[in-house]
């Protein structure tokens, strides 16, 4: 396969969606090929006039024009619900091996995949299979984004574990800040970057614009996908 990395979260709403973005607009910069992947969306509402998903959209508007888009997103279901509810109301299983075979072709006419987890680690996608299911048939270099807001160590910990225990490779974890005022903060990243084997790639501040994000991902890009710059 070419380059790709999975991105995890330690729980829904922690900034995934915002780390892909970062992560393609510091790659496009770069001059490489870059689009984004989000294998298994729920969640729609009207944008630009048409009823899409809003991950799904961005990543679309990201992609080189000539992308399909169902290779960026092979599943996409309407209430923002669990995966798995959503694809039993549909009628419509998750099959990890559409996932693997989308993610193939999407591979093969890039230079760099980042592929966007949904949910947390273990976010059922059916009544036995997780995301974890889908990211393990990928094979991809695991990047975990830590929402950092009380209670993110056990959650980033869990995660962590959870990703070890897959046999992936864990590339590192980026911190985005979830809170404006989140008390502690220091003390949780120092925390958090004290860990071994687990490199801090990068952090996002606080914000409600993503202007700075590609600048902030920067050196997160070049270190993931050997861009040899920064």
């Amino acid at each position: 396969m070419m380059p790709g990395i999975f991105i995890a979260g330690t729980d829904t709403g922690v900034g995934k969606s915002r780390v892909t973005r970062g992560l393609l607009r510091a790659l496009q910069q770069r001059g490489v090929r870059a689009c984004g992947m989000k294998p298994v969306a729920t969640g729609t509402s009207r944008i630009g006039g048409v009823i899409d998903n809003e991950d799904v959209a961005a990543c679309v508007a990201l992609a080189p024009a000539d992308t399909p888009r169902q290779l960026i997103n092979p599943y996409c279901f309407e209430p923002a619900i669990s995966p798995h509810a959503a694809s039993r109301r549909a009628a419509t299983p998750i099959e990890p091996e559409r996932v693997v075979a989308a993610y193939r072709a999407l591979a093969a006419r890039s230079d760099a995949v980042v592929v966007e987890g949904t949910g947390g680690w273990y976010a059922p996608i059916g009544e036995r299979s997780t995301m974890a299911d889908i990211a393990t048939q990928l094979a991809l270099p695991v990047v975990l984004t830590v929402g950092l807001r009380l209670g993110c160590l056990n959650h980033a910990l869990l995660s962590l574990q959870a990703i070890r225990l897959s046999g992936l490779p864990l590339a590192g974890w980026i911190g985005s800040v979830l809170e404006a005022q989140m008390p502690a903060l220091e003390d949780n990243i120092a925390f958090l970057s004290a860990l071994p084997g687990v490199p801090r790639l990068a952090l996002l501040p606080f914000s409600t614009a993503e202007d700075a994000d590609a600048e902030y991902l920067g050196a997160a890009a070049s270190a993931l996908f050997a861009t040899g710059t920064d």
